[in-house]
C-alpha cells in the first residue's frame, strides 16, 4: 500500500485537538485520514490535487483597438 492510498482513522475528539498538525501531515504525506464519531466514519480528510495551471499562450485573440472610436453614431447626438 502506498502512502497516497493509506488510510488512518482518528476519533473526532483527537482530530479536534490535533487538527492543524493533521492537516500538515495529510499535505506532506499525501495520506487520507478518516474521522470517526462513536466508531462511525463521519468525515474524510484528503489531500487536494494541485494541477499545474494551463498555459495561456494561444488563448487570447486580438480583434483590433477596443478603445478607438468606431465612427458609428449612437443616435443620441444633440
Amino acid at each position: 500500500m502506498t502512502m497516497k492510498n493509506a488510510r488512518h482513522t482518528i476519533a473526532a475528539g483527537m482530530f479536534k485537538a490535533h487538527c492543524l498538525s493533521l492537516l500538515e501531515q495529510v499535505a506532506r504525506n499525501r495520506e487520507i485520514i478518516v474521522v470517526t464519531k462513536h466508531g462511525r466514519a463521519v468525515a474524510k480528510l484528503v489531500p487536494i490535487d494541485l494541477a499545474e495551471p494551463a498555459p495561456l499562450r494561444g488563448s487570447v485573440r486580438y480583434h483590433g483597438d477596443s478603445v478607438e472610436p468606431s465612427g458609428k453614431s449612437w443616435g443620441c447626438e444633440q
